[in-house]
């Protein structure tokens, strides 16, 4: 199969994140990427596990070779680890955005299952009034930072964000710290305990669906750089010494001035590494009025 080389996009810095990009793919690229994939249906690529990879193929075709270089190139780069794109207001279909993300996400791994949705995707609600047994779902808190998969055993080396849809939303952005902008990186990547295998689990937690018992060390090395597994909601200290250092790394990262708030429009997605990257959510304002409805995928690389 033939495929276009020729570059149907630019790379520029995040206008709100000094380490993200932000990469704009021209509309005529993305226009003939949802031509392409038009006759394919959400349902089919959710029954039909090689389908997601045909969706990834009309992108790379669409936009370029090129393009799914630079992807894997941003993620894997530990000064930046992360970006945003979009579908530049050219569809609000939710059944589009779907299909671009999982092409975007297929071009550099695969995704995981994900136990909230039981399918390769989750699509999750925000409302005024919302009965949860996590903050994922509480509009008007801050979703502390952390980073996703730990409770489970399958790798999780990026994560997906986008933005569905929303209504009477002020507020919501994503937080965002990077590893490096951590003040006390290297304090409690050092500590005794940094290597000590904690338990993470959510089986307590009916909405996740998820019964596993893992236990892995908060922090890791790759490339001989300190990563993180940090949740603050599904780690179990079984000593006061573990409590102590589990809520001073919570109180650190929390009064980080690394951390930044970033917006995102409908139909815009941030990918960011989850090795290295922590994520978040500031509170909406009050509104009985409010919805908003986001997208996630998460996942492993491919070996490169």
């Amino acid at each position: 199969m033939k495929v276009d080389t020729k570059s149907n996009f630019k790379v520029v810095p995040h206008s709100e994140h000094k380490r993200l990009r932000h990469i704009e793919i021209e509309n005529e690229a993305i226009t003939r990427f949802l031509e392409k994939v038009e006759q394919i249906s959400l349902e089919r690529a959710e029954y039909v596990p090689f389908i997601r990879f045909e969706l990834a193929v009309e992108l790379r075709q669409a936009v370029g070779v090129a393009f799914e270089k630079k992807v894997k190139e941003i993620l894997h780069d530990r000064e930046t680890g992360g970006f945003t794109i979009g579908l530049n207001g050219l569809t609000t279909k939710s059944e589009e955005f779907v299909k671009f993300a999982t092409a975007l996400t297929h071009l550099i791994g695969l995704p995981n299952h994900d136990a909230m949705s039981n399918k390769f995707y989750a699509i999750f609600g925000v409302k005024h009034e919302f009965d949860s047994d996590t903050y994922l779902r509480k509009a008007y808190r801050i979703l502390e930072l952390h980073t996703d998969g730990t409770f489970v055993e399958e790798q999780t080396d990026w994560v997906l964000m986008m933005k569905m849809s929303e209504k009477n939303a002020v507020g919501g952005e994503s937080r965002l710290l990077h590893l490096d902008d951590w003040e006390d990186l290297d304090r409690f990547s050092k500590h005794p305990l940094a290597s000590h295998p904690f338990k993470f689990s959510y089986a307590d937690r009916g909405s996740k669906n998820v019964k596993d018992e893992v236990f892995q060390s908060s922090f890791f090395y790759s490339q001989n750089k300190p990563c993180i597994r940090y949740n603050h909601q599904c780690t179990h200290p079984q000593t006061i010494e573990e409590g102590v250092y589990l809520k001073e790394i919570q109180d650190s990262i929390e009064n980080s001035l690394g951390t930044t708030p970033v917006g995102l429009p409908v139909g815009q997605l941030v990918m960011i590494n989850n090795n290295f990257w922590l994520h978040g959510r500031e509170p909406f304002v009050k509104d009985i009025k409010l919805e908003r409805a986001l997208m996630r995928q998460r996942g492993s690389f491919f070996t490169i």
